[in-house]
């Protein structure tokens, strides 16, 4: 699975949606941000690993780091959407600058780890 291809469609597909959910200066919430991410990730077969909030109130933005594919064909991404609505901005972990980034793969091992021990 082509990460990068993944990313791209995800990027299209979710900045229409959003664009329908929460238009440019119309404020996007937690839930609705989460939503938008699950129903994204819905159509790839992809899993939200966490979601955040970053920054000052309208000038945040929302970030989430999912995970696409299995084992080690496992590929992380970093979706981002500003808090006061706008563009889905989906790229790579691998090629993203968010620190979010750095922490998407450790969060997913530490999730199996526990899963795991359960």
């Amino acid at each position: 699975m082509d990460a990068q291809a993944v990313a791209e469609n995800l990027e299209k597909t979710g900045a229409e949606t959003a664009l329908k959910i929460a238009p440019a200066g119309d404020a996007v919430s937690d839930e609705t941000f989460e939503h938008l991410v699950r129903q994204a990730l819905d159509a790839v077969h992809g899993t939200m690993l966490f979601k955040m909030r970053l920054g000052n109130d309208d000038d945040g933005q929302h970030v989430a780091a999912a995970a696409i594919g299995d084992g080690g064909s496992q590929q992380f991404l970093v979706l981002t959407l500003p808090v006061g609505g706008g563009r889905l901005r989906v790229e790579t972990a691998a090629k993203s600058e968010s620190p979010v980034a750095r922490i998407a793969a450790s969060y997913a091992g530490l999730a199996q780890a526990f899963a795991t021990a359960a």
